[in-house]
């Protein structure tokens, strides 16, 4: 799995200013990161896993950057996927595609074979944004500037509108 000193050791060598954070207190998800380090949903974010059914038949597994504040709906990445049907991707699931800890999946180091969208609505001024490390004791803060230039992935609108006519059943995880 991957960690904090990966990611560091990673941004040190792309000579990126970044900042590994103590927490407080353990998190157990990417949610938790406004209350733990002090700072607005919006300049926080996560990694949403998504399984997703093409109409073809064939099964992907995609990720989703977005703000806390902001958390994708299966439904929309469905629109722009043309989906069949979009879910939640069980921890399972999640720990292999990204090598990252469920709940912790840091936006940076996922592997090149996943296909990743980052939510246009990303703050992107001089404030640091903080996102998980793949560790419940630590935070990754990065300039939202810098952020930009290093996320991986295809940047979408995911305010929810979709083509007319688009279809994409959403099931969901209970």
């Amino acid at each position: 799995m991957k960690d904090a000193l990966a990611i560091h050791r990673w941004l040190l060598a792309h000579q990126v200013h970044h900042e590994i954070v103590r927490l407080p207190r353990p998190m157990t998800c990417a949610e938790e990161l406004p209350e733990t380090v002090s700072a607005a949903p919006e300049r926080c974010l996560m990694v949403t896993v998504l399984e997703v059914a093409t109409r073809s038949g064939r099964e992907v597994v995609v990720g989703v950057t977005s703000p806390v504040s902001l958390p994708p709906r299966p439904g929309v990445v469905g629109g722009l996927l043309g989906a069949r049907q979009v879910r939640p991707a069980s921890s399972r699931v999640v720990n292999a595609a990204t090598d990252y800890a469920d709940g912790l999946v840091c936006p940076l180091l996922l592997p090149e074979s996943l296909p990743v969208f980052v939510d246009d609505r990303l703050t992107t001024g001089p404030e640091p944004i903080f996102m998980p490390t793949g560790e419940r004791h630590t935070a990754l803060a990065v300039r939202g500037l810098d952020l930009l230039t290093l996320l991986p992935g295809k940047i979408v609108d995911l305010r929810g509108s979709r083509p007319r006519g688009a279809r994409g059943a959403v099931a969901r995880r209970h």
